[in-house]
Protein backbone atom coordinates (compact mmCIF):
# COMPACT_ATOMS: atom_id res chain seq x y z
CA UNK A 1 0.00 0.00 0.00
CA UNK A 2 1.38 3.91 -1.06
CA UNK A 3 1.09 6.51 1.34
CA UNK A 4 2.02 10.18 0.40
CA UNK A 5 2.60 12.11 3.83
CA UNK A 6 2.03 16.01 3.12
CA UNK A 7 3.47 18.51 6.03
CA UNK A 8 4.17 21.94 6.15
CA UNK A 9 0.89 23.78 5.83
CA UNK A 10 -0.72 26.67 7.91
CA UNK A 11 -1.59 30.00 8.03
CA UNK A 12 0.28 32.76 6.69
CA UNK A 13 0.68 36.68 6.00
CA UNK A 14 0.67 37.69 2.40
CA UNK A 15 4.28 38.28 1.83
CA UNK A 16 5.36 35.08 3.97
CA UNK A 17 6.76 32.09 3.19
CA UNK A 18 5.80 28.19 3.76
CA UNK A 19 7.58 24.95 2.57
CA UNK A 20 5.18 22.09 1.53
CA UNK A 21 6.78 18.77 1.99
CA UNK A 22 5.14 14.77 0.68
CA UNK A 23 7.48 11.92 1.83
CA UNK A 24 6.19 8.49 0.06
CA UNK A 25 5.95 5.54 1.42
CA UNK A 26 4.97 1.94 0.82
CA UNK A 27 4.90 -0.67 -2.36
CA UNK A 28 7.96 -0.61 -4.09
CA UNK A 29 7.35 1.00 -7.66
CA UNK A 30 8.95 3.26 -10.13
CA UNK A 31 8.48 7.08 -9.55
CA UNK A 32 8.36 9.37 -12.79
CA UNK A 33 6.57 12.80 -11.94
CA UNK A 34 6.17 14.73 -8.38
CA UNK A 35 3.80 17.48 -8.52
CA UNK A 36 1.62 19.57 -6.33
CA UNK A 37 -2.24 20.55 -7.09
CA UNK A 38 -4.15 22.85 -5.23
CA UNK A 39 -7.94 23.37 -4.66
CA UNK A 40 -8.88 26.64 -3.55
CA UNK A 41 -12.56 27.33 -1.66
CA UNK A 42 -15.49 26.67 -4.66
CA UNK A 43 -12.68 26.14 -7.71
CA UNK A 44 -11.66 22.91 -9.36
CA UNK A 45 -8.10 21.67 -8.20
CA UNK A 46 -5.33 22.54 -10.72
CA UNK A 47 -1.52 21.72 -11.21
CA UNK A 48 0.56 24.20 -9.12
CA UNK A 49 4.60 22.84 -10.43
CA UNK A 50 5.47 19.37 -11.25
CA UNK A 51 9.20 18.17 -11.56
CA UNK A 52 10.16 14.99 -13.64
CA UNK A 53 12.39 12.03 -12.76
CA UNK A 54 14.61 13.78 -14.49
CA UNK A 55 14.77 16.98 -13.28
CA UNK A 56 12.42 18.87 -15.56
CA UNK A 57 10.16 21.47 -13.99
CA UNK A 58 7.12 23.46 -14.89
CA UNK A 59 4.85 25.60 -13.24
CA UNK A 60 1.70 27.11 -13.39
CA UNK A 61 1.92 30.90 -14.63
CA UNK A 62 0.51 32.11 -11.14
CA UNK A 63 3.20 30.96 -9.54
CA UNK A 64 6.25 31.32 -11.68
CA UNK A 65 9.22 33.00 -9.94
CA UNK A 66 7.58 32.49 -6.52
CA UNK A 67 6.99 28.75 -5.72
CA UNK A 68 10.23 26.14 -6.49
CA UNK A 69 9.68 22.41 -6.59
CA UNK A 70 11.98 19.97 -5.85
CA UNK A 71 12.40 16.14 -5.40
CA UNK A 72 14.61 13.55 -3.80
CA UNK A 73 14.64 10.59 -5.38
CA UNK A 74 17.13 8.87 -2.43
CA UNK A 75 14.18 9.51 0.22
CA UNK A 76 11.22 9.42 -2.25
CA UNK A 77 10.26 13.47 -1.42
CA UNK A 78 9.08 15.97 -3.01
CA UNK A 79 9.02 19.46 -1.60
CA UNK A 80 7.35 23.10 -3.12
CA UNK A 81 9.16 26.39 -1.45
CA UNK A 82 6.83 28.94 -1.73
CA UNK A 83 7.48 32.90 -1.34
CA UNK A 84 5.81 36.04 -1.77
CA UNK A 85 2.53 34.17 -0.97
CA UNK A 86 -0.96 35.72 -1.88
CA UNK A 87 -4.40 35.24 -0.61
CA UNK A 88 -5.48 33.69 -4.00
CA UNK A 89 -2.70 30.91 -2.94
CA UNK A 90 -5.02 29.95 -0.12
CA UNK A 91 -6.13 26.41 -1.24
CA UNK A 92 -6.26 22.99 -0.14
CA UNK A 93 -2.69 21.56 -1.73
CA UNK A 94 -2.13 17.82 -2.59
CA UNK A 95 1.07 15.58 -2.93
CA UNK A 96 0.49 13.88 -6.33
CA UNK A 97 3.19 11.10 -7.60
CA UNK A 98 2.64 9.30 -10.67
CA UNK A 99 4.74 5.59 -12.12
CA UNK A 100 5.12 2.80 -12.69
CA UNK A 101 4.93 -0.69 -11.43
CA UNK A 102 4.78 -3.98 -12.98
CA UNK A 103 4.20 -2.48 -16.37
CA UNK A 104 0.99 -0.51 -15.44
CA UNK A 105 0.81 3.23 -14.83
CA UNK A 106 0.10 4.39 -11.02
CA UNK A 107 -1.10 7.77 -9.72
CA UNK A 108 -1.45 8.63 -6.18
CA UNK A 109 -2.60 11.45 -4.17
CA UNK A 110 -1.78 13.01 -0.33
CA UNK A 111 -4.86 13.58 1.35
CA UNK A 112 -4.09 17.54 1.34
CA UNK A 113 -2.89 19.87 3.54
CA UNK A 114 -4.47 23.41 4.10
CA UNK A 115 -2.65 26.73 3.19
CA UNK A 116 -4.06 29.62 4.00
CA UNK A 117 -2.48 33.05 3.02
CA UNK A 118 -4.42 36.21 5.08
CA UNK A 119 -4.20 39.96 3.26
Amino acid sequence: QVQLVESGGGLVQAGGSLTLSCAVSGSIFIINDMGWYRQPPGKERELVAVITIDGLTNYVDSVKGRFTISRDNAKKMVSLQMNSLKPEDTAVYYCNVKGTRWASNVDYWGQGTQVTVSS
